[in-house]
This record gives C-alpha cells, structure tokens and sequence, in this order.
C-alpha cells in the first residue's frame, strides 16, 4: 500500500527528446543590457486562444507575442488552485516543499528565508515592481487589497479596482450574492478603462514610459483578475462572442462509470444547470472576459515596442492554471484532466527563436529558473525546477540535446488526493484515500484527446501503466 507522503511530487523528471516545430526566425537585436522583465499572468485562464488552436477564441495579442516567442504546447500548473500553483510558479518550488495546498497558507510561515522569482531580480539590482495579482487574492472580495501579496519581492506595489466591484450587485450568480468559487458573470456598462485590469494596464503603462527614460533595468509583473469568475467584461467584448457560435462539450452518459469517484469531487451542486443555454451563456462570458484581458495585454506590449523596450526586454505570458467549461461535466478547476492542469505560456526573449512551438511537457516551477539563465540572475536555491533557456534562445546548441521529461500536478479533493504524470503520450492518474489507494486512471492523447477511454484497467496497456507507476513512485517524497 502507497503511503500519504508517496504523493507529493519533489524532484525534477526524466527525459524524451522532443522536437520543435514552426519557424526558427530569430530578433534582429540581441540584448545589450541587463535584459528588463515583462511578466503578464492571467487568472483561471485555459488554453482557449487561437494560438493554441481554439478556432472560437478572439486572442490577437496573445496570439502576436506567440509569432515573436516560442509558445510551450504542453505546459502545466503544479496544482491546478490559485495560491498554491502560484506559491509554486513564483518559488519554484513544487507543494512537496513549499507545502502550500490551499487558498489560505503562506509559503513564507513555513520558509521565511525563501528567495522568490520577483526578489531574486530585486536583489541582483533590477527594479521590481507588481500590478494587480501575482500572488493569491480572493476574487472579487480582495481586489484593491494586498491579499497574500509577498512584501520582500517587490520595490513597489500597485492594487487596481475597478467598477466591475461596484458592479457586484449586478452581476449574475448561480448562487445569488456568491461570485469567487460560484460560476457568475456580467456584461457590464462603461470602458474597458474602468474595469480592474483597465486600470492595471494603464499603470503598466505609466511604469513602463517611466523605465524607458531613466534606463532602469526592470522586472515588471501585471497579473490580470480575469477571466477569473466572475466573468465580467464590457457589453461590446460579449458581441464578439455571440451565443450562435457558442457550443458545450459533450460528455458521454456513462462518462462517469468510467473514472474513480474522487474525479468528481470538484463538482459543484448548482454546476448541473449549466446546460443548454444556460450553460452557453456561462461559456460566452469567460470568451468575453478572455478576449477583454487580451486586449489589456495588447495596451502593455504596445507601450513596450513604442518605447523602444521590446529589443531588451524578456516576455513572459500565463496563467496560474487550466480551466473547466463543461468537459467531464466539470467547471472551473481543481481537476487532474488536461483542461485545469495544463496552461498557455509563452516566452519571447531578445535575441531568441520567433514563432516557434516547444513540444516537450514543462511545467510552471521551469519558469524561475528559465528567467535567471535568461537574464544572468543567480538562481534562489531550493527551485525544483529547470532552465527551458536552451528552447527559447535562437543560437543555443543544447535545444537538440534537450530531453523531454514528465510533468506533474497534484490535487486535494476533499479526503482524497491526487497526483497526475503527463509524458509524451500518456496521462497517468493515481488516488489516494484515507483507506489507501482508490482509482487511478490512463489516457492515450494520440487516439484520446477528450480523455474518455480510461485504460487503467486495460490488460492491453499493462505494462505502459507500470512503467508510468513506477516513475511517478520514483519522482516523488520517500
């Protein structure tokens, strides 16, 4: 019988070459400075940009920092929840050691001695600075507030609010008077310069007129509110996406004779009226909110190629997780599936590769240390993870020989606890209760992509199943 400690995931993981794909057309300017550091985070949001292959999405500038980056295929969140995929994404480090599993804790109560992503640039000399959410807050009820905010990573701090909180009443909640962790949402009057990450962007904006004339070398993180819930954007973003347009996943009948039953914990009661066009409703308002953050990200890197910073400065685009949207019936997150686990991000570097795709799995705690090879920052020790700088620099003679490994996300779902491997092909899931094991599932994306076929239980597939088990044993806590 596996143990509790067996599922928290610890080191770095083993490897598959995987190749890149798209066009290796690289900067005209490499940098000649310190390079500055753009960092943009979404809230809750999935991979639903065209530039990910979402044919619905309206994402264009996203999808323009993708043509001039490299754009990670397959990446993921270390736990698919706010604070701790944050906690891990800003430490590099995995919940195994920052110990953070919930919306509550701070890493700094068990290591106040950590070294974060942001303060490692602080401390190497670069000006770092936050707009809006980069560590956990609870949306809408901490927006204008520090929230679990990390005072020693920054110089200065920024909290946006917006009309969409005084909007509150008006918003619409499957759960009347609910909004953070309740599906709701608002076509909401006024500008987009009035909303939360209106504000956020113009700020951004101020802050980067301000670097570009004392040459101060930054590190500049603007962490969007949306599309978190509720999903509030202003009433012309919610045209682009009208509901004719809108479609539900389908999910079989007997979808749910087909997995363990901690799969289905994160179900929420008031989620089963999501159908219909109920349900497309829901859908068009996270597309709206979307395609509104979008266009705040578009404002901030327009500001940096009108100032001459985009030749010198490293790009950085997230999310701190997947989203659900009905697949598997589920919405939201905190799931072990390919939608709440895996996450868009891209990275464009001066002088690196320009509309290239990276197809190895990487995942959320590689973004530290990627960003200190990138920029000549001592790496913090305890990061779990490793530099992807080999995949982003157009020159670097060790993309070849970068070797592809397994991702890892884990999950409490109420009793029960859960720990994913993505490796090429293969999704592996395990469960864990408080009696012991209970469930585990095996997906094939090549012949699967929706996740449907569970083939734990598929003699066919013995042996692929042991092989993963046996290396997610070996790649976690004795």
């Amino acid at each position: 019988m596996m143990g509790r400690a067996f599922w928290w995931v610890a080191m770095c993981c083993g490897v598959i070459v995987a190749p890149f794909l798209g066009g290796p057309a690289v900067c005209a300017a490499a940098p000649t400075s310190r390079p500055n550091v753009l960092f943009v985070i979404c809230d809750d949001l999935c991979c639903a940009l065209a530039c990910y292959g979402d044919a619905t999405a309206k994402s264009p500038n996203i999808d323009r920092l993708a043509a001039r980056g490299v754009r990670f295929e397959r990446a993921y969140c270390q736990y698919p929840l706010c604070n701790p995929s944050r906690a891990s994404l800003l430490t590099g480090r995995r919940p195994a050691h920052t110990t953070v599993r919930d919306n509550q804790k701070h890493f700094r109560d068990v290591d106040s001695t950590v070294i974060t992503l942001p303060q490692a640039f602080k401390q190497a000399g670069w000006r770092s600075e936050r707009i809006g959410k980069l560590y956990h807050y609870g949306v809408p009820g901490q927006i204008g507030t520090a929230g679990l905010d990390d005072p020693p990573s920054w110089d200065a701090v920024f909290n946006p609010k917006g009309r969409d909180v005084a909007d509150e009443p008006r918003i619409f909640s499957l759960e009347p008077g609910k909004f953070g962790g309740t599906v709701s949402w608002l076509a909401a009057d006024g500008a987009d310069a009035e909303q939360t990450d209106g504000i956020a962007a113009a700020r951004a904006v101020e802050l980067l007129e301000g670097f570009a004339k004392t040459q101060t070398p930054f590190f500049l993180a603007v962490g969007f509110y949306r599309p978190h819930t509720p999903y509030v954007a202003p009433k012309p973003w919610f045209e682009k996406h009208p509901l004719t347009g809108v479609h539900l996943p389908e999910v079989p009948a007997d979808h749910d004779a087909h997995v363990p039953s901690p799969v289905l914990a994160s179900r929420k009661p008031q989620e089963r009226r999501l159908v219909g066009d109920l349900g497309r409703e829901a859908v068009q308002a996270y597309r709206a909110s979307v395609s509104f953050v979008d266009a705040q990200a578009g404002i901030v890197l327009d500001a940096l190629d009108r100032l001459g910073l985009c030749d010198n400065t490293i790009v950085v685009f997230t999310s701190d997780h997947g989203y659900h949207l009905g697949e598997h019936g589920l919405w939201q997150k905190r799931s072990l599936f390919e939608a709440s686990a895996r996450v868009p991000l891209v990275i464009a570097a001066p002088g690196g590769l320009r509309g290239a795709v990276a197809t190895h799995s990487v995942e959320l705690v590689d973004v530290c240390p990627t960003l200190c090879d990138l920029a000549g920052v001592p790496l913090p020790a305890g990061v779990d993870g490793r530099s992807l700088a080999p995949l982003v620099r157009a020159d670097d003679a060790n993309r070849e020989h970068f070797a592809d490994r397994p991702a890892f996300t884990e999950v409490e779902l109420g009793k029960y606890r859960g720990v994913s491997l993505r490796s090429g092909r293969w999704r592996y899931i395990a469960w864990q209760g408080p009696e012991g094991p209970a469930g585990r599932q095996l997906y094939d994306y090549d012949t699967d992509p929706r996740e449907l076929a569970n083939l734990a239980d598929d003699p066919v597939h013995s042996a692929t199943l042991q092989s993963l088990d046996a290396e997610l044993r070996r790649r976690t806590l004795p």
